[in-house]
């Protein structure tokens, strides 16, 4: 039986992760939502240890950072009026670092964050957050699907266990997450160290 291969060493596409120099940061989703209650994910406190760093490489390098805050209304779990729908403190936005508001789990649709990145001239993006069978998917894909070369850092990514279709244990999702984002749609760096400068 012949070795699996990704889609993207089918097909001659790039598997190196992008460089912090010749990248945007995309921060998606980093909110105090997935930290307590019902939604808290399993292994979120060290993703946002490793989002932490990753963000403070991004600040040393100059890189454009885009934090993203989902959006679901008064009473939600993603109440941005509220604490619960607040990014994280550790990894907040500072300065002029770009805050953009989404209603839909792909970063891209209904926002200006495709402009934002043209007008900077950016093709290569680092994606961090959560929840990664989610919106860290859905955000690949949509800039995959848009021309853009995503990189998602694994180490600052988690997600939640699943009740649908007799139940998915939060490990198995983040590692299929991880496999589907990698087999065609963008790079998959294991963690902070292996993006380059």
């Amino acid at each position: 039986m012949a070795d699996n291969a990704t889609l993207r060493q089918l097909t001659g596409m790039p598997d190196a992760p992008s460089a912090l120099a010749n990248s945007a940061l995309i921060m998606i989703d980093l909110q105090n939502t997935y930290t307590q209650g019902v939604l808290e994910l399993v292994g979120v406190q060290p993703a946002l240890d490793a989002a932490a760093d990753l963000l403070e490489r991004a600040r040393s390098a100059g890189t454009p950072i885009f934090h993203i805050m989902h959006d679901a209304g008064v009473g939600s779990p993603y109440d941005i009026s509220a604490d619960i729908g607040q990014i994280v403190e550790r990894v907040a936005p500072r300065g002029d670092e770009s805050v953009i508001v989404k209603n839909y789990p792909n970063s891209f649709v209904s926002t200006d964050l495709d402009e934002r990145l043209r007008a900077l001239g950016m093709e290569n993006l680092l994606l961090a957050g959560f929840m990664t069978h989610m919106c860290v998917n859905s955000t690949a894909r949509g800039a995959f699907s848009l021309g853009y070369s995503p990189t998602v850092v694994a180490s600052t990514t988690a997600t939640r266990s699943l009740p649908g279709a007799g139940g998915v244990d939060a490990g198995a999702l983040q590692a299929a997450s991880l496999a589907s984002i990698a087999d065609l749609f963008g790079v998959v760096a294991p963690d902070v160290a292996a993006i380059p400068d």
